[in-house]
This record gives C-alpha cells, structure tokens and sequence, in this order.
C-alpha cells in the first residue's frame, strides 16, 4: 500500500503523520497479543510485577509475538517504510511499555546520516493532557537553523533544559498533540522532538523502529547501533518468532542486522555483571522531574 504524495508531503514538512483507525478493525487482537506477551514476562519489567511507579519495558517487544511480529508486513506499515526508508530498509527494533509520569522533550535519533522512523500504538484513548504523543513541527530537519536551535536546548540525552533556557515547563512548549484511540497509528521521524504530559501510570504503548540499509562502508557503525541492544539484555538482534515467521520479503528487513549481532552476547554478559536490571528506556520523568 503505496502512501499518497500529499501524505508523504505532509510528513516530510512536519515529522509525523497520523493515520487514524488504520488498525481500528485489529485493535481488539493487537491488545489482546500485547497483554499476552506481558502476562508471559511476568506481568511488568524485568520478568516483575509493573510497580505503577516507573516505565516497565520490553525490548525486543512484538518480536514475543507471532502475530505481532506480522505487524511488519503490514501493506501499510511496509509501504510507508519503503516509501521514505527506501524498499530494502531495516526493521531495528521494536519495545512495549507502560509508561508512568511524564516524558520529556527529547530526539531518538538526530542525525542526518540515516533516516530512522517511528510507529507507534497507543493501546489507551489519549488526549494532550492525559499521555498523548506530542511533537514539534518541523523539528527532525536537522540542519535547519530552527531544528539546530531546538536541538542545542532539547538534546537527545533528554536532559530537562528547556525551563533553564526558557522558562517553560515541558508541557508548556508549543507543540501539536496527536490524541489518539486504539486502532490508530501514528509514524513519526525519529529526529522529531516529541514527549508527553499527564498520562495515567499504565499507559500501554508499543513502537516499532525501522531505518535506512547501511552501506557496506559503514558496517561498523550499524554494529555500534546493534551494540545499545545489550542495555536491555538482548542477545540477539531479533527475538526468535520475528526470525522463524520470515517470510523471503520479511528477510530484507532484517538479514543485514542479524549478520552482525554477533558481539551481543558477550555485550550482554558484561551488562548483567554491571546492571541490576535491563533499561527501562530513556525520556521519562516523574513529578519532581527526576529522570526515571
């Protein structure tokens, strides 16, 4: 399923797209696969209860699952990836959370090297003061002097700078806020600067990352990029049903990452030894806007 220009327009000006009940006919099954793959893990992070205090995560997330795995075929999910990403693009990775507290303004990835994108499920109806997705305009084009700017006070290590520079709380920023029910999608640039605000303490939210192929010079950095998996014990680049479900055309999308997850073992080896638990990803804050 080939996006329109005007879509596809509309995402390059603005750094996101919403795609609205997309996935409204799937909702019920797409819950249901994500509550099974966290009733497996033990019902929260770290094969623990959820604590309702902080973020549990799971990562790799729709790769627990075959028929989330399958989300990745999508005609749409494919079509929109190949169209901005290009037809041999990477799936990276993919993480299932419940998110508690705030999250703060923060890039995933701002670079201009390789284009990385971002879809992601709301599992709860959100609204822009109950944990919805919000995001700045035009903030992924990096090297615009605007984005540039933003950039320099909104770092992708999610340190909380705007109230010093601005004197703005976060969720006083101006920013567009993609409310959103379950059943739709919303695809965002991962250069976008994007957090949240007054979100419930078990809000249900996966993402699925895609990226441009590496070219065979740059080998070395896509094992680097590999190498983050280890922070949350991965050791592997994929979970086994996303491999043993692949079809020829799912291949494409993950042969180059799985050719060089080769290091994560002994990565996640040296992890264990240093950590007490697997990352519970980046970007939140709780009330008193310590990083979680």
């Amino acid at each position: 399923m080939t996006p329109t220009k005007e879509q596809l327009a509309f995402f390059d000006t603005f750094g996101f797209i919403r795609f609205s009940g997309a996935f409204r006919d799937e909702a019920d099954r797409i819950i249901e696969a994500f509550e099974g793959v966290w009733t497996s893990h033990g019902g929260g992070h770290n094969e623990q209860g959820h604590d309702f205090k902080r973020r549990s995560a799971i990562l790799p997330f729709i790769d627990q699952s075959e028929y989330l795995s399958s989300l990745i075929d999508h005609p749409l999910i494919d079509g929109f990836a190949s169209a901005v990403l290009g037809p041999d693009y990477n799936y990276t990775s993919s993480d299932g959370n419940f998110y508690v507290g705030d999250t703060n303004w923060h890039s995933d990835n701002f670079s201009l090297q390789y284009k990385n994108i971002k879809v992601a499920f709301y599992l709860d109806t959100v609204t822009r003061d109950t944990g919805c997705l919000r995001v700045i305009p035009g903030s992924h084009r990096v090297g615009d002097r605007y984005a540039d700017g933003l950039h320099e006070v909104v770092p992708q290590s999610t340190v909380n700078h705007n109230e010093e520079k601005w004197g703005a709380h976060g969720s006083e920023v101006p920013a567009y806020p993609i409310e959103s029910v379950p059943g739709d999608m919303l695809i965002f640039n991962q250069a976008t600067k994007h957090g949240s605000w007054g979100g419930s303490d078990r809000r249900r939210m996966f993402t699925i990352n895609f990226s441009q192929r590496y070219r065979d010079e740059d080998i070395g950095q896509l094992r680097d990029d590999i190498a983050g998996l280890a922070n949350f014990w991965s050791e592997s680049a994929y979970g086994e049903k996303m491999v043993a479900t692949a079809s020829p055309q799912r291949m494409v999308h993950l042969e180059q990452r799985l050719a060089n997850d080769d290091h994560l073992p002994d990565l996640v080896a040296k992890a264990r030894e240093e950590m007490l638990e697997p990352s519970r990803g980046g970007g939140q804050f709780d009330a008193a806007g310590k990083k979680m």
